[in-house]
């Protein structure tokens, strides 16, 4: 390996790994706002080809009148995002820097993009369906390497507020490539819209390439790196590392039902809406817009608050705020709650007096605790990978979330059709509590990684 002679060589190396000492020397050459920057970006990037599949594709696909058991096909392809652990190791295997799996990941999306340009207007034949799962893949990709290199380019002190500005960018990009994409559909055509997102992640790519800090050299410990030791070899070293946290199996229960409140809830707030008697407008305006503001808001808020007191504090201070935010939907829930005007507010462009109900508050309110709780939670998970396999320990994390709110998700159905929905909302609120059960094998695991990293 070429003799490096400090951080200022990385411009001129950007194939190299680093040893620990001289990859925390690179890291301080950049300071905290490049680091939220890179992450933004990066997030950002991250959410778009997300709010394509999930939102604007379903309702293309509906527009040229596409049966909805096809549409449907949309989540089992979808299912890249949450087997994106089975790949993980080559992430971590291969490459020196993040970027060389980022950019051909962003360089196959984009090819995909084209593709579907191409096919706007026509049937969904086998092609179609063919260049949407390959897309899936690619973006799960993306995924895999923009969450490793976030952790390899974060401290521990760092994770909090970084995740609330990773929170909101991500959200920011999906909502440009869903909602935004679908205005701009309106305004000019399906495949002019499609285009435009092409132009954005080529700029994006753009910017990974140009930016020495999108592509600083991965950590590397005595010599080698222990992610491309190859095989089963690879994948066994990561899984004995990750079991080294003391009450393991604590911290998978805790991950499994850190969100559960959140997630039983989840699937029932859109049909609950609509059997209150509310428009899809005032659905999409109050939950779905200043719904994403709020969660904004919040992760920002929270990620702040993480950073000042600590993970450990953050987890469980701001878990609480997210269970208590259901009791909103509960108030709601409750008869003669649907149509009660809480107050007026003028809204002063459209010339409008616009009532607010209850269920108004409530959504803001979950919102916003939602974005408090993720920032922390989130943090938390970041705070457990080791940087020299952070791929495959975050996508064995994300893995872990993803199976608990779906498992919670199904359940909502259930529970809702059981209870109605006042008893199945306090219940969801009850359902937050178990994780706290776990707080006393957690947090000393927490406070411990914070204190190695002072």
């Amino acid at each position: 390996m070429e003799e490096v002679q400090g951080p200022a060589a990385l411009g001129r190396l950007p194939q190299i790994l680093l040893p620990m000492d001289m990859h925390k020397a690179a890291l301080s050459d950049l300071s905290l706002p490049l680091k939220l920057l890179v992450v933004g970006v990066l997030y950002f990037a991250e959410g778009v080809p997300y709010g394509f599949v999930v939102t604007t594709l379903s309702f293309y696909l509906r527009t040229q009148g596409v049966p909805l058991e096809q549409i449907g096909l949309l989540s089992l392809l979808g299912l890249a995002w949450s087997l994106k652990l089975i790949w993980s190791p080559l992430v971590d295997r291969f490459g020196a820097t993040r970027a060389a799996w980022l950019v051909p990941a962003q360089v196959t999306i984009i090819l995909c993009l084209m593709g579907l340009t191409y096919q706007t207007g026509q049937p969904a034949t086998l092609g179609f369906w063919v260049l949407v799962g390959l897309l899936c893949i690619a973006s799960a990709t993306q995924d895999l390497a923009v969450d490793a290199y976030t952790i390899d380019l974060l401290e521990t002190r760092e994770l909090g507020i970084a995740n609330g500005v990773r929170n909101g960018t991500y959200r920011a990009g999906a909502l440009a490539a869903g909602s935004g994409l679908l205005i701009a559909s309106d305004l000019l055509g399906w495949r002019a819209a499609f285009v435009g997102l092409v132009a954005v992640m080529a700029a994006l790519i753009v910017t990974i390439l140009v930016f020495r800090p999108f592509r600083l050299p991965r950590l590397v410990t005595d010599g080698a790196n222990p992610g491309q030791q190859g095989g089963w070899r690879t994948v066994s070293t990561a899984y004995r590392t990750l079991r080294r946290h003391p009450y393991f199996w604590a911290i998978v229960l805790f991950t499994l039902t850190y969100k559960a409140g959140d997630a039983l809830m989840a699937t029932m707030i859109s049909p609950f809406w609509k059997d209150q008697g509310f428009s899809a407008t005032q659905f999409g305006t109050v939950s779905g817009i200043l719904g994403a503001v709020a969660t904004i808001l919040g992760g920002l808020v929270g990620g702040v608050l993480t950073s000042r007191w600590g993970i450990g504090r953050g987890i469980w201070t701001m878990g609480m705020f997210q269970a208590f935010s259901n009791l909103g939907y509960w108030a709601a829930a409750l008869p003669g709650m649907s149509g009660r005007v809480l107050f007026e507010l003028s809204v002063p462009l459209a010339g409008r007096i616009v009532p607010v109900y209850p269920i108004y508050l409530a959504s803001q309110g979950e919102s916003f605790s939602s974005g408090l709780g993720s920032a922390a939670f989130m943090a938390f998970l970041m705070s457990l990978c080791d940087k020299r396999f952070s791929a495959m320990h975050y996508a064995f994390f994300a893995m872990l979330f993803s199976f608990g709110a779906r498992i919670f998700g199904y359940l909502g159905g259930w529970g809702a059709a059981y209870f109605g929905y006042a008893d199945f909302f306090f219940l969801s609120f009850l359902a937050a509590w178990p994780a706290f059960v776990l707080l006393p094998w957690v947090l000393p695991v927490v406070r411990s990684i914070e204190g190695e990293n002072r």
